[in-house]
């Protein structure tokens, strides 16, 4: 996704990530489900899954604590910080845990 995303906000207070809405650069709102927040080197990276597209891409961003209770996301300039992100979601998917996760949600 190409437009940067300045800030989020939590939808449900109780449980911060459980889904956020993106403000985007043209003013516009997209409402994602937070998948993950996971390290990749020496920063934090988020996946999204859009709520109007369930069966879409993940989306994936730079996640930015700034220490006061509020949170930044920015694009993934590099391929090659995209392509190392990347991977690791993907192992964070294939990990027996994750799955647990979501099987235990299933029931």
């Amino acid at each position: 996704m190409s437009d940067n995303i300045n800030n989020f906000n939590a939808e449900n207070e109780e449980d911060a990530f459980d889904q956020v809405t993106l403000t985007l650069e043209d003013g516009k709102e997209m409402t994602c489900d937070v998948i993950a927040i996971f390290p990749c080197g020496d920063r934090d990276y988020i996946a999204l899954l859009p709520e109007d597209d369930p069966d879409g891409d993940f989306l994936l961003y730079r996640f930015i604590d700034n220490g006061d209770g509020n949170y930044d996301l920015d694009d993934i300039g590099d391929d090659d910080e995209f392509d190392a992100a990347s991977e690791a979601f993907d192992a964070l998917m294939d990990d027996e845990e994750y799955d647990e996760m979501f099987d235990d949600d299933e029931e």
